[in-house]
């Protein structure tokens, strides 16, 4: 049994205003950053590539933005929000965007899971103008009609699904520090050739310390007197801490304490080369080739078709999915998919973007959910080989391969490249026990990004589903702070 809340205008309950319109030969001021409607998904912000207009001083009061201010997209997906958290000083909005501040009758955090129960259930399409293009007018975002529960219940709302949704926040966060983390060894390894750097500068301090091995005094390495070692060995041992980060004693203690961990290290520094060599992509370790993409993956374009696709599809689209991150993944019966839903989405498959390549949108498939589907807007990464899914994902996602894609993309307003360009990414590539060493080392990395997904994946479906129960009164909190549902008390 729910309770029958009253509804209210929530012009009445709250201060709103629309963002500073974009128009260069108006706008005075200083360039400042601002967030438009690609930079507000649902719940959070993408602050990643600010795009900047000219702001006055006086202008700050009128369209920046404060702590707890609600920002709601007036067009694109016409009520999605999130909450501003001062992520960024003096931010500003452009004129896409809502800014609402809730009065004292109304808490904010209540609002914005009213915004997203709306925004899945379609309650404000009643209230969107324009045919093609649906906005969501200032008019009407203050004449909607929302459910007004007492505050207490409000804040009671917010802070049962916050704590959910603080929990999904925070497996983000460490799943991007764990891909960061991925990214680093990948650079560090393949673009930087730290290791094989460390093995050229330790030669050259081998061959000068030559006429003192000679002499009849002991040379001072690793701390103590003693003889030099071989120059292989005095070089494995440079590469062994530009891998790990530890310094000579920290490596002696490893091989006392963790020999077998001692030992992988020491095999791993012996695939190193110790020279360089030129090449079309520049100056790169002896051994490795300048090539492309195309060499260790294949252009996978397996769909659906009409008698294949199964009766239902979990669908990527490119629209919710931004810098390896999937935001959302819709489910449909196949008769009800869009068009572009036909690509098939294999484990360890990475998948860029080729419509706007530079606006991010590509992952790496992990485990994927049965029957998981691409956009067709997708160009499909297939490793030849299962230990080469991570070296594919992060030479095809890196900046500068984002970059690179970005300025050879044309179309005018919707540039893409074709699947063909992404494939044929330049790449430098290392040795196959190198490649196989990368992912020995950092598929745990992505393993653990899985688990992590997964429990974000059933904290949100428990969000969704408490939400209308929390929204109508089915779920509620008494005065003295107990939850009752319908005539029952359960526990806190």
């Amino acid at each position: 049994m729910s309770v029958e809340w009253p509804t209210v205008r929530l012009g009445d309950h709250v201060d709103s205003c629309l963002g500073k319109m974009l128009d260069k030969k108006k706008n005075k001021g200083t360039e400042q950053p601002y967030l438009g409607n690609s930079n507000v998904r649902w719940g959070s912000f993408e602050l990643l590539d600010l795009a900047q207009m000219k702001f006055e001083p006086g202008e700050q009061e009128r369209y920046g933005v404060k702590a707890g201010d609600l920002i709601v997209c007036e067009g694109g997906e016409p009520g999605r929000c999130a909450i501003w958290n001062e992520e960024l000083p003096d931010m500003k909005i452009q004129k896409a965007l809502h800014r609402i501040r809730s009065k004292s009758s109304l808490e904010n955090r209540f609002l914005f899971y009213w915004f997203l129960h709306a925004g899945k259930h379609r309650l404000l399409e009643p209230y969107f103008t324009g045919t093609t293009i649906k906005h969501l007018t200032g008019r009407a975002l203050n004449n909607l009609e929302i459910p007004f529960p007492p505050l207490s219940h409000q804040r009671y709302v917010a802070e049962v699904l916050g704590s959910l949704d603080d929990k999904i926040r925070l497996n983000q966060k460490i799943n991007s520090t764990l891909e960061q983390m991925a990214q680093a060894i990948f650079k560090s390894w393949f673009v930087d050739f730290d290791p094989v750097k460390a093995k050229i500068a330790a030669k050259e301090r081998w061959l000068a310390m030559q006429p003192m091995a000679e002499s009849a005094s002991p040379v001072c390495y690793a701390g103590e007197a003693e003889t030099l070692p071989d120059l292989e060995t005095y070089m494995n041992l440079a590469a062994m801490q530009a891998i790990s980060g530890k310094d000579e004693e920290a490596l002696a203690s490893l091989q006392q304490e963790q020999p077998e961990q001692y030992a992988e290290l020491c095999e791993t520094a012996a695939l190193f080369p110790s020279t360089m060599q030129d090449s079309e992509l520049g100056e790169i370790p002896e051994g490795w080739t300048a090539g492309a993409l195309a060499d260790v993956v294949n252009l996978n374009r397996q769909s659906w078709t009409r008698r294949t696709i199964p009766p239902e599809i979990k669908y990527v689209d490119l629209a919710n999915t931004k810098n390896g991150v999937i935001e959302s993944i819709a489910t449909y019966r196949s008769e009800d998919a869009p068009s572009r839903a036909r690509r098939i989405l294999s484990d360890g498959d990475t998948i860029v973007g080729t419509v706007r390549p530079g606006n991010c949108s590509f992952a790496f498939i992990k485990r994927p959910q049965k029957s998981l589907t691409g956009s067709t807007g997708f160009a499909v990464l297939s490793p030849n080989q299962e230990d080469l899914a991570e070296f594919v994902y992060i030479t095809a996602t890196s900046d500068e391969s984002i970059n690179h894609l970005a300025h050879l993309a044309d179309g005018g307003a919707y540039p893409a490249v074709r699947p063909e360009v992404v494939v044929n990414l330049p790449c430098v590539l290392p040795c196959e026990r190198l490649i196989a060493r990368f992912h020995t080392r950092v598929r745990s990395f992505f393993d653990l990004a899985v688990v992590n997904r997964s429990d974000s994946s059933i904290l949100s479906e428990l969000r969704d589903s408490l939400l209308p129960k929390l929204l109508s009164g089915e779920l509620r909190v008494t005065d003295t702070g107990e939850i009752v549902e319908t005539e029952d008390v359960v526990s806190v």
